[in-house]
């Protein structure tokens, strides 16, 4: 029993030195907790404090705004009551504007609608003048475009009606010529300068039947020069297009020729022939050293034409000596007689037929295009006629509905003035007064 004793109080003391710690810890949280409080009251005392604060200076900015209001809406009351008032004046005055606006818009319409009349018949009257001055030369060089087409296809069909003539007549022409030649032949026996000029006037004939003018397709006896200067004069000078020249040489001797012809003995028609040819060839040579090609003053083709007045003359030199021809033409000498020459003049001739055809259709193509560029003019000079017309509608539209349309419009202000005394000697007609909006546009199309 004894030895439990010691064990018993050290058991005593043990549990009461833990209940000793476990009272001193207790008692030192209680501690904590009481310090901990205090502050947290402090805080929450200065945060009351500092909300009573606010709240008073709130309570004082609320009344402060109480009393704002008040004045607020007693001013309002104030400036309600004034704009009753200046609204009432207001609508006195607009409905006095409107007045005097209809009355003015009565008389603007009436003088607006004089002057649109007035100037509408004066543009009418300008306008058809400008046209008229416009189609008059046109209408003219229409005319003039269609006379010079339908003249150039009658001369056309004349000429051609007239070469198959021509042609015909042409083997009469050349028997003719050629008895005239032979009957002058032998009539010119021996006097070489009188055959010459003989040769001329046979030539002269020939150009006369080609058609020809003289002095403007060809010319006689021109006096000229060659390179070193000495004079040269053919008997005549063809004249081509783009400044060409053809010569014409026809001081060939037919002694020879006329010999062959009076002979009876056929030696002796022999020998005249050869001596015929002999001469042509002679006159070749003698042709050929002029150098006709390089005269001054000409620009000629690369050949001279020798006239023989006579056919048979020619024909007889062709058969006897076949070379001759090429031999001529070797030298730029082409041998001609009065029906080959004829024909060649003829040719000529047609080329300046074609020529100045050409040059017809080269005026007409110019002059119709001077008459479509004037033409376009005129189109776009119409156009802009219609363009100032539809401005002028559009315009005058415009105008007429300012003077009627609108709450506010003139003729309503111009009414209005005469509703309030204003003197007038005349009235706006009542249509224009009374006239809806919606027939405004009706009405000013149908001006």
């Amino acid at each position: 029993m004894f030895d439990l004793l010691p064990v018993v109080l050290t058991s005593s003391v043990i549990g009461w030195l833990l209940s000793v710690v476990f009272y001193a810890r207790k008692t030192r949280r209680l501690v904590i907790s009481e310090a901990t409080l205090k502050a947290v009251k402090e805080g929450l005392s200065e945060q009351l404090t500092e909300l009573l604060t606010r709240n008073k200076s709130l309570v004082m900015d609320l009344e402060k705004a109480r009393d704002e209001s008040t004045s607020f809406r007693e001013k309002i009351s104030v400036l309600q009551t004034t704009l009753q008032e200046q609204s009432g004046q207001n609508e006195e005055k607009l409905a006095m504007l409107e007045r005097a606006s209809e009355k003015m818009n009565k008389e603007f319409s009436s003088i607006a609608r004089e002057i649109f009349d007035s100037r509408q018949k004066r543009y009418r009257d300008e306008s058809k003048e400008q046209i008229s001055s416009l189609l008059n030369p046109l209408q003219a060089r229409i005319k003039d475009f269609e006379k010079r087409i339908e003249d150039t296809y009658s001369n056309e069909s004349r000429e051609r009606f007239s070469l198959a003539k021509e042609l015909k007549n042409l083997q009469d022409l050349n028997i003719k010529i050629s008895n005239d030649a032979i009957n002058l032949t032998n009539a010119l026996k021996g006097e070489s300068k009188t055959q010459g000029t003989w040769g001329e006037v046979i030539l002269e004939r020939v150009l006369e039947k080609s058609g020809l003018q003289k002095g403007r397709e060809y010319e006689v006896q021109v006096a000229l020069r060659d390179e070193q200067g000495r004079k040269r004069q053919p008997d005549v000078v063809v004249h081509l297009p783009e400044g060409k020249n053809i010569i014409i040489d026809a001081k060939v001797s037919l002694t020879a020729y006329e010999r062959y012809c009076s002979s009876a003995e056929d030696p002796e028609r022999q020998e005249a022939l050869r001596q015929h040819v002999q001469s042509l060839r002679r006159h070749l040579r003698g042709l050929g050293e002029k150098d006709y090609q390089r005269l001054e003053g000409t620009y000629t083709l690369d050949f001279v034409l020798l006239f023989v007045p006579v056919e048979a003359a020619f024909s007889l030199a062709v058969q006897y000596d076949g070379e001759i021809f090429s031999d001529g033409f070797e030298k730029n000498i082409v041998i001609v007689s009065p029906t080959t020459l004829l024909a060649t003049l003829r040719t000529i001739q047609n080329i300046w037929r074609y020529e100045n055809q050409n040059r017809n259709a080269q005026e007409i193509a110019n002059r119709a295009g001077a008459l479509y560029d004037k033409f376009v003019g005129f189109v776009s000079d119409i156009e802009t006629v219609g363009s100032r017309i539809d401005s002028a509608q559009t315009a005058y539209t415009d105008a007429y509905k300012k003077l009627t349309s609108g709450k506010g419009n003139l003729v309503k202000r111009a009414e209005g003035m005469r509703e309030l005394g204003v003197k007038v000697s005349k009235k706006l007609p009542r249509n224009l007064v009374e006239m809806p909006v919606r027939e405004i546009s009706n009405v000013t199309n149908e001006k």
